[in-house]
């Protein structure tokens, strides 16, 4: 029988998903495109809007217990089958790329122990050493999430704590450190040369992408022990993930100057600590990037599985993604999932795509399922009538918009092209759904994964 999740177990899943490679790399990320006065700008908008959204989540769980899988599911129940495949589709293609970003992300720090100006093995995180070992590590939480999500779950607990140590550290150090003077220079960036909106608006897309697995616990809303628990982990774990990222961003700024923070080697926390307590502490983010990085994909691995499994149990994805293995675990999504991903660290290794690359891929595909979360929630209080659900269904809307216009036609059309594979695979679902209900044969199985293969080329056009 399988084990259920509970409210601490669900608030480590939402909190693991958006402390992951993202905060290691804050400093320089927003240090390079935007002043003190514009992050604090930035973080303000992010804030709002972020915490509209958690809140959103939050009472659609209360008012629709029945719509198991959220993101999906509150989308498909508010407009339809195709543009609820849509948003399962793009929150798919976010975590399949997230994923990569991990395992691109953990060699890069792993770097900082093997290699030298002369002799590099892991680089960036796109060597063939590096995918190599991005394979082996894919393969063993594979291994783990099919023992099931509640002993997944588990690991990513201890995980969880055991990264938020090094982050602490950080913190305290920081602030004993902290100078206003050093804060202050260049408050507006004058030196960018750009003015402070052009700047709030670059932060957008990396601010979000540090809040990417909001939605944890309502992905497995279907596997939690209590409803209501899974709205409490949602807004729990928003509230310490923002206090710790302004703390981060912000005290960094007090003990570097920004053009110097602007010029650092990603993961950057590293470059500050060792400015705190010397070379060792290059060691301890670079470790603590590495447990958290581990922990945070072993959270996406289990959202990634689970859409597929819960638009498949909906007619709008292949019904091959239904089976699950004895254990519980949504086996045949995971197959195809990490399949996927594994052609993708392929293309990574030949097209030389970094972190970077994959932060502004990632980010963008979650908009429009974002969007759509608010947008059902104002569908909701107009039916019902309700000012409290309309007020909070408006912000998070309008902070999805915000979002889809701060990021630029050039990374939307980038989007597009991730989608368009997408139909293909609504088509020949929903044509399977309507003309039988039996289990796919081997054949047909084979078209699934023909089509998923199409994915490479669209996948190669946005790396490149």
């Amino acid at each position: 029988m399988e084990k259920k999740l509970g409210l601490t177990t669900l608030t480590a899943l939402v909190l693991s998903s958006m402390l992951g490679a993202g905060i290691f790399s804050l400093p320089q990320n927003m240090a390079e495109v935007a002043s003190p006065a514009a992050l604090l700008i930035g973080w303000a908008i992010t804030g709002t809007g972020i915490l509209f959204l958690a809140f959103a989540l939050l009472l659609l769980t209360r008012i629709r217990p029945d719509l198991d899988g959220g993101i999906f599911t509150y989308a498909k129940e508010g407009f339809g089958e195709l543009i609820g495949f849509c948003s399962a589709w793009g929150y798919w293609i976010c975590a399949v790329v997230a994923n990569l970003s991990y395992l691109v992300i953990v060699f890069a720090a792993l770097s900082f122990f093997t290699d030298s100006p002369g002799h590099v093995i892991f680089g960036e995180g796109n060597t063939w050493q590096a995918m190599l070992g991005a394979s082996v590590l894919l393969w063993i939480v594979h291994g783990l999430i099919l023992r099931g999500v509640q002993t997944a779950a588990l690991i990513n607990l201890i995980a969880t704590l055991a990264k938020l140590i090094p982050i602490a550290l950080f913190i305290i150090l920081a602030t004993l450190a902290f100078n206003i003077d050093v804060f202050k220079l260049d408050f507006t960036g004058v030196n960018l040369g750009q003015p402070v909106w052009e700047q709030v608006k670059s932060t957008m897309l990396i601010t979000l992408w540090v809040f990417i697995g909001i939605e944890g616990a309502v992905v497995v809303s279907g596997r939690a022990k209590h409803k209501a628990d899974v709205g409490r982990a949602t807004v729990l774990a928003v509230l310490m993930a923002l206090c710790v990222y302004l703390l981060i961003t912000l005290l960094s700024l007090g003990v570097v100057p920004r053009v110097e923070l602007a010029g650092m080697r990603n993961p950057s926390m590293s470059g500050v600590m060792v400015m705190l307590m010397g070379p060792i502490g290059e060691i301890v983010i670079a470790a603590g990037l590495i447990i958290s990085v581990c922990a945070a994909y072993l959270s996406w691995t289990i959202m990634a599985a689970e859409v597929p499994f819960l638009a498949a149990q909906h007619g709008a994805f292949p019904h091959a993604f239904i089976h699950q293995n004895h254990k519980g675990a949504p086996s045949a999504s995971l197959w195809f999932t990490n399949g996927i991903i594994q052609l993708s660290l392929l293309l990574i290794w030949l097209t030389g795509s970094n972190y970077n690359t994959l932060l502004i891929i990632a980010s963008e595909m979650i908009l429009i399922p974002y969007f759509l979360v608010g947008a059902f929630l104002l569908k909701e209080a107009i039916r019902r009538k309700s000012m409290k659900l309309g007020l909070t269904a408006a912000g998070a809307s309008l902070y999805g918009l915000w979002l889809i216009y701060a990021s630029g036609l050039e990374n939307l059309f980038m989007s597009v092209v991730l989608y368009a594979p997408g139909i293909l695979v609504f088509i020949y679902a929903r044509y399977a759904a309507v003309n039988k209900k039996k289990p796919l044969n081997i054949t047909e199985r084979a078209i699934i994964v023909l089509l998923f293969v199409l994915l490479a080329p669209a996948l190669w056009m946005t790396l490149s």
